[in-house]
């Protein structure tokens, strides 16, 4: 498996004092690296609020590359929490402290502490696009059917 070098810095010296790993894989088959919180206080995330949560790192991506960051599904399943944008995207030209928005759709108040993993990060390539104007696509079976066109059985 190819591996690429991303730098890391910490911004906020908290998270070396508490003792706190930076991300990383908890499985030989994991895809997402956990990111945890690096807040000076717990938050309270109330239902149905939203709150951007400092991770206390910036990250420098390559070109070509991004960091895509996802729910994790725990959270979501045990508690409500998501994330508002999922997936968040970092991208490579970006330098400032990585910042998670969360949102409780859970039904009980969730308490975030610092060192929490909240989310979990993805490298991913990027491939740009290269726009083509024409004045007519190309016919296929589905044509312009959307939501929910084919039914749900």
């Amino acid at each position: 498996m190819d591996s690429i070098p991303i730098k890391i810095k910490i911004c906020n010296p908290v998270f070396i004092e508490q003792g706190f790993p930076l991300p990383g894989y908890v499985s030989k088959g994991a895809s997402g690296m956990d990111i945890r919180a690096c807040v000076e206080a717990p938050v309270t995330l109330d239902p149905g609020r939203i709150k951007l949560i400092p991770t206390g790192l910036a990250l420098s991506i390559p070109p070509g590359y991004e960091v895509q960051i996802r729910p994790r599904s725990g959270l979501a399943l045990k508690h409500g929490i998501g994330m508002v944008n999922a997936p968040g995207t970092i991208d490579s030209d970006y330098r400032g402290e990585v910042g998670i928005i969360l949102i409780n759709w859970g039904e009980a108040p969730f308490v975030i502490r610092m060192g929490d993993r909240v989310a979990q990060m993805v490298l991913s390539k990027v491939y740009r696009a290269d726009l083509q104007r024409v004045e007519k696509l190309d016919a296929t079976k589905r044509g312009k059917g959307g939501f929910g066109h084919s039914g749900v059985q």
